[in-house]
């Protein structure tokens, strides 16, 4: 082989293998032609470099940013537009009109906007009316308030001055000269008839509104209210229960068999605690409202079997007040050498909290009264022994049924006062 030819196979050799492969033999090499660049091509060329690239871009953002302070638009350009509105007044409604319908004794049923007496249910359900009314809809929530008569009892102003005193916690009940005690000036009078007598108590008012104005405004007066001490408006709610001829008791705390796992709440009469702190933890509840007519109990089981009550005992007598066991604890083996008028009551209608259950105490409690003269019962202030309570009581006159004050059971001298307390 000559020098000439092993200088081409050289040559060749060190072309690239794709070259040598996909070219035709025997054709050269073509040079490759580069598309001529047009203006905007010749503009944006430069920007192929990363460098170059990188620079414009932060360019561009550091250039919006300077805009948006410049102009101070904060909605980034968004449309708006300022509207003044201009307030007027709604126009003025017309005064309700009242829709009235009697009730026994004079009694007035009256739409008033007040709380609820009896719902608008049950006046269409008792007036026999058949009301048609769009698909999904129910009766109005009307209000309905009784309007007593002229001839209903009225209870005495509170606090009167003669039975109270200034004391630590504030104002508290005492007996007066001439022993006038907050037991009878405070109470409500009984109606005047003869037949069965039935003493109802409800408890644990004061602490929830709803349920002490459903208490207040749908029982019928006679019925007694206990309140507690804790709830922030438990005095004022106690005169607006006096106002609608309720008299009222003020509830105890005390210690039950099972504190503290049941805490009745601050300032409970313990029975570890010396006579001085228990009295004073007394003089605090005795301060919390006024006008009540005597103290019942909030638990207590194992204050009351116990001789640490007998010395608060002995004040509540002191101060002219009488003490109404709920009956919702064992019956208190008490000794009461003061002779403060004490009564328990024989039935606790929500023992058992079913509408049934409740229904079946209620007639109990008829039956106990027929066969005795007299019955005292208890009942906490829920919602659904509330209206049990005033379902049972519409139509006790025409069975000769009468509700009477618990104080009933307090007042008067020892021989004559009905109480399975004595």
């Amino acid at each position: 082989m000559g020098r000439g030819t092993r200088a081409r196979i050289e040559c060749r050799l060190t072309e690239s293998t794709d070259d040598i492969l996909t070219r035709p033999l025997g054709v050269k090499e073509a040079k490759v032609l580069e598309r001529p660049l047009g203006r905007f091509g010749r503009l944006v060329a430069p920007l192929r470099r990363p460098k170059i690239a990188a620079g414009a871009i932060l360019g561009a953002l550091l250039a919006a940013c300077g805009l948006v302070l410049a102009l101070g638009d904060p909605q980034g350009g968004e449309p708006r537009v300022e509207v003044a509105i201009t307030m007027r007044e709604p126009p003025a409604r017309p005064a309700p009109v009242p829709v009235a319908t009697s009730e026994p004794h004079g009694a007035v049923v009256v739409n008033a906007g007040g709380s609820q007496q009896r719902s608008a249910e049950e006046i269409e359900t008792a007036s026999g009316v058949t009301v048609v009314r769009p698909p999904g809809s129910g009766p109005s929530e009307a209000v309905v308030i009784r309007v007593p008569p002229a001839s209903a009892p009225r209870l005495a102003a509170a606090p009167d001055p003669r039975i109270s005193e200034q004391g630590r916690h504030g104002t508290m009940p005492k007996l007066g000269e001439g022993r006038v005690r907050a037991l009878d000036v405070y109470a409500r009078a009984e109606e005047p008839g003869t037949g069965p007598r039935i003493a109802i108590l409800v408890t644990g008012l004061g602490v929830g509104q709803a349920a002490t104005a459903g208490a207040t405004v749908r029982l019928p007066p006679a019925v007694s209210l206990a309140f507690l001490p804790y709830g922030a408006e438990a005095d004022r709610s106690a005169a607006r229960a006096r106002d609608a001829g309720h008299e009222v008791f003020l509830q105890l705390p005390m210690e039950p068999f099972d504190y503290p796992d049941s805490d009745p709440g601050p300032q409970t009469l313990l029975t570890a605690l010396k006579g001085l702190e228990n009295a004073d933890r007394l003089a605090w509840s005795l301060a919390r409202i006024s006008g009540y007519v005597g103290v019942a109990n909030f638990m207590g089981a194992k204050m009351m079997a116990d001789p640490a009550f007998e010395p608060v005992l002995r004040e509540i007598g002191a101060r002219g007040l009488g003490f109404l066991n709920d009956g919702t604890g064992p019956k208190p083996a008490l000794t009461n050498k003061n002779r403060t008028p004490v009564a328990r009551a024989e039935l606790v209608l929500d023992a058992v909290p079913r509408a049934d259950a409740i229904d079946a105490a209620l007639a109990q409690a008829e039956a106990r009264a027929r066969a005795t003269g007299f019955a005292l019962v208890s009942a906490n202030g829920a919602a659904l022994s509330v209206d049990r309570i005033a379902r049972w009581a519409r139509d006790l006159d025409s069975r000769g049924i009468r509700l009477v004050p618990a104080s009933v059971a307090l007042r008067g001298s020892l021989e004559k006062r009905v109480s399975t307390a004595n």
